[in-house]
């Protein structure tokens, strides 16, 4: 199992010198991977669905990582995750492809469809059709990532006759990793990603989500070059040796943990006591 830490580039972590300190403690305490969240603008009022304040701070997934992997050495660096539809795949290629050079290769790029319209409309981005943009936009992104001579003709965007350096260190890219919870996300991960990755859920809800994953390979069939497909976890509840080996056993690779600390005090603490009593131990 592999265990990763959520949410450092937002709240406390906002603060770029304690998620430095907190990516820090984690990479020398066994973490395997830091993990930024994603929202560019938040509804003001708060509004549902909206999960947090109008004034929560989240810095730029791409900015925060890459601040970080210049203070790190090994710990991989995921975005967990990013709005797809809503970013402008030839810029996004391009500052995802230099985080992964700066890393020297630490990149796990998690992609979302997004779920607040607020956001798509200050934005200028159809909230329509937002799984097949992304998918569009991540093929657009593979192709100026893997092609010799990159181009690209899709529903929402095409280019052609254009060269984009440098490429990621990883080959053929960094891995692929989908969230969402629904069976449109499930047919996204299986046909399209390296990984899958669920958010909040507890263990009965982690069973069913890999069962709808099951059911989407049989329906929808995986490309044999992908492989298999990594399954990341956000679990809602207290973790302890039991439980990480009760979501290994139902096929769980990584478990992305998330406290909610109010100061840089109870993060570290968090980080140490989860170094001490499963990571050290599992």
């Amino acid at each position: 199992m592999h265990f990763g830490l959520f949410a450092i580039n937002m709240g406390v972590c906002a603060q770029p010198d304690v998620a430095v300190r907190a990516a820090q403690e984690a990479e020398a305490a066994g973490f395997e991977s830091v993990w930024t969240g994603e929202h560019v603008v938040l509804p003001n009022p708060h509004v549902p669905p909206s999960p947090l304040p109008p004034e929560y701070p989240l810095l730029d997934p791409a900015v925060a990582l890459a601040f970080i992997a210049g203070h790190t050495r090994s710990i991989r660096l995921g975005t967990g995750i990013i709005i797809l539809p809503q970013r402008h795949p030839v810029v996004l290629a391009k500052e995802l492809g230099s985080l992964d050079v700066v890393s020297r290769g630490r990149l796990l790029f998690g992609l979302g469809i997004g779920y607040l319209k607020p956001e798509f409309d200050a934005l200028g981005v159809s909230f329509e059709h937002k799984g097949p943009r992304a998918i569009d936009y991540l093929q657009a992104i593979l192709a100026l990532w893997t092609q010799p001579q990159p181009a690209y003709a899709g529903r929402f965007v095409s280019f052609a006759n254009i060269q984009a350096m440098p490429r990621p260190v990883q080959k053929p890219h960094p891995p692929i990793i989908i969230g969402g919870h629904t069976p449109s996300a499930f047919r996204r991960a299986v046909q399209y990603g390296n990984g899958w990755y669920g958010f909040a859920l507890d263990f009965d809800k982690t069973a069913q989500c890999l069962n709808g994953l099951r059911d989407a390979q049989r329906r929808y069939g995986r490309p044999e070059a992908l492989g298999g497909l990594d399954i990341t976890v956000t679990p809602s509840e207290r973790l302890s040796l039991e439980t990480v080996q009760r979501y290994a056993d139902l096929g769980v690779q990584r478990l992305v943990l998330y406290r909610r600390a109010q100061t840089e005090a109870a993060l570290l603490e968090f980080i140490a006591k989860t170094a001490a009593t499963v990571i050290g131990k599992a």
